[in-house]
């Protein structure tokens, strides 16, 4: 299983995967120099929230655009993003593949744990001089607006690799016996040397280079359970500093890209919106709604439970959050009426996987800024694909509802459902002026990701019960430190696929995909596979980085629109995240709900073939993705 190893709020997870599965976790290291980081990341939210919001108020209401927003905001965002890189090593909560670690024997775990920290402190090493000769470079190239240069933006990375290191060397040595530190430090370096001077052999292999540090070295790190950030990391230093001569100076700008989109702007604030919701019980007062409207009906509670997954889902953008809000309003109540828990979980998974075109879907978003497609259109054929799987999953649960109990089940008095109505009304609000905000084309995914959390903070406060400044300054650190994961894989991922570009294997896939026999359709069925394949085993962001850029221009080759693949390539891998025995998703629904994963892995296949219907529906009917565009 993948696992964000952490103490995150259930609120804070990502589109993506990003929860806490629970392994045991040391100390935090470096607790003096954290604060002070921690305090920085939870202002610069702040103020790009604030400038964002005055940039949307001098736009739309007093028509007089302040230029210079964008250009502080890009500069407060990188840094945002590197700080928060820097909590998540403190915090130990780095995406990261868990399931092999494990499977080591005893004896080894802890050789194997401390070689992971070394190869990722050797990867921040190296890259800490390119990242500073950046920033001097950066130097004379100056902002349109402030006029000031651009080294005040990238000096965020230099600062955040080396804060990164400090944490992980100071992690290393806290709790890694000095025999496995020094085993360690010994066959890294070792290893080191050995490529070294092997490079000159290396350099004529061509593309087989690309099996032995793109694909072999990555996928040895993912099994020893480094953080999957680093694991695109140290694959990509290794193929550049081995196996080619281009500068490793080039990685750092190619990562710089990588997090540096305005589009990307949205995806700490929509992460921060899932925190509110979870705070305020916003998402409660929604499910307690649908429940006392559908819950006398069989299989009432299962369409609850959709249900609330699909309108929750519209606030948060997050798989994790969406699960941790319905699960403990609903599942005792299932419960009740006859309900196995094992179908709970693998109807709570399901349904979550469904959920994630829903707009506000960070997914969604992180696509649409490496593919270039529309995230306007992406959200209106989001909400139409959901409905699809929404369809297909409720029509299972109906059928496996024939021994639900509902002997002593009335239905809710008008009063109790106009009373919940009332009391939900203004979160339902929410996710339909997101939508169609989007939708509309009236305003960007990342200014009404600052009008929603606007809209949700006052909403909150005066009608849900608040948030204490304690809680509110908590939640700004977790939506830095979870944002600067997310985007740490983002700009890494980036520096892996330009590699893979440099090499013509882009090319050369396009070549051989153009060239299968049967056309879109043969091509629409590998897309599937292979987005099955790596939601299982990367998680969406990941592999949507790696694979967009080289999927999407032969997709257009073969006439296929861009929303009709986009909705294909987001449900499919969100069906791989869900499937065990890899699938994140699948685990973390399964702590979510209190369920021994073993008891739920039978079950959750009919629910997954269900999924696999509505995605073959979508894949083969271009309109259900386009008609409403």
């Amino acid at each position: 299983m993948l696992s964000m190893e952490s103490n995150v709020p259930a609120a804070s997870g990502i589109a993506a995967p990003l929860s806490k599965v629970e392994e045991p976790t040391s100390p935090r290291v470096g607790a003096l120099l954290i604060r002070p980081i921690e305090a920085v990341s939870a202002l610069l939210l702040c103020v790009v929230i604030v400038l964002l919001l005055a940039g949307v108020a001098s736009r739309y209401v007093f028509s007089y655009p302040i230029i210079w927003i964008d250009e502080v905001a890009s500069i407060s965002f990188l840094w945002l993003a590197m700080l928060g890189s820097a909590i998540a090593i403190d915090r130990n909560e780095h995406l990261r593949l868990t399931l092999f670690t494990g499977m080591f024997p005893r004896s080894l775990q802890g050789f194997i744990h401390t070689l992971g920290l070394v190869l990722t402190a050797t990867f921040l090493l190296v890259i800490l001089q390119p990242a500073v000769e950046y920033v001097m470079e950066e130097w004379y190239v100056t902002s349109a607006a402030l006029n000031i240069p651009n080294s005040f933006r990238v000096s965020a990375i230099a600062f955040g690799i080396f804060a990164m290191l400090g944490f992980i060397v100071s992690h290393a040595v806290k709790t890694s016996s000095l025999r496995d530190l020094a085993a360690s430090v010994v066959l890294v370096a070792a290893l080191v040397g050995v490529l070294w001077l092997l490079s000159p052999t290396l350099l004529r292999l061509g593309n087989v280079n690309i099996l032995i540090f793109l694909v072999g070295v990555v996928a040895l790190c993912l099994v020893m359970g480094v953080p999957i950030a680093f694991c695109f990391g140290i694959g990509t230093l290794a193929f550049l500093a081995f196996s080619t001569r281009v500068p490793i100076f080039v990685m750092i700008g190619r990562m710089d890209e990588g997090m540096s989109s305005l589009i990307l702007l949205s995806v700490p604030i929509f992460v921060f919106l899932g925190c509110i919701l979870d705070a305020t019980g916003m998402g409660k007062a929604i499910v307690e709604f649908l429940a006392s409207l559908l819950g006398h009906v069989k299989a009432g509670m299962s369409y609850v439970l959709l249900g609330s997954l699909f309108l929750v889902s519209g606030i948060s953008g997050s798989k994790v959050s969406d699960m941790a809000t319905v699960a403990p309003a609903l599942f005792p109540e299932m419960k009740r009426r006859g309900h196995k828990p094992r179908e709970m979980i693998a109807l709570l998974a399901t349904g979550a996987a469904m959920a994630d075109t829903v707009p506000p879907s960070i997914v969604l978003i992180v696509l649409g800024s490496v593919a270039g497609v529309s995230i306007a259109g992406l959200f209106t054929s989001g909400f139409i694909i959901a409905m699809v799987l929404l369809a297909v999953l409720a029509a299972l649960a109906r059928i496996k509802a024939s021994g639900e109990r509902l002997g002593d089940v009335r239905r809710a008095p008008l009063r109790t459902i106009w009373r919940t109505m009332l009391i939900a009304a203004p979160a339902l609000v929410l996710p339909f002026l997101i939508r169609s905000a989007v939708g509309g084309g009236v305003a960007t995914a990342t200014e009404v990701s600052t009008i929603a959390v606007l809209y949700a903070l006052i909403i909150g406060i005066f009608l849900y019960g608040g948030i204490g400044l304690r809680k509110f300054y908590d939640m700004l650190v977790e939506t830095a430190a979870l944002s600067g994961a997310i985007l740490l894989i983002l700009g890494t991922a980036l520096a892996m696929a330009w590699a893979l570009t440099q090499t013509g294997f882009a090319q050369q896939l396009a070549t051989l995909m153009a060239s299968l026999p049967g056309g879109w359709i043969i091509f629409m069925a590998v897309t599937i596979v292979v987005f099955l394949l790596l939601g299982c085993v990367l998680e969406g962001l990941p592999a949507i980085v790696l694979m967009a850029p080289l999927m999407f221009p032969i997709a257009k080759n073969l006439g296929i629109n861009d929303i009709h693949y986009s909705m294909v390539v987001v449900t499919a891998m969100n069906i791989g995240l869900m499937a065990p025995p890899i699938g994140i998703g699948f685990y973390i629904a399964c702590k979510i709900g209190n369920v021994s994963p073993d008891e739920a892995m039978g079950a959750i296949w009919p629910y997954i073939g269900a999924l696999l219907v509505g995605l073959v529906l979508i894949a083969a009917i271009p309109a259900l993705s386009t008609a409403f565009l």
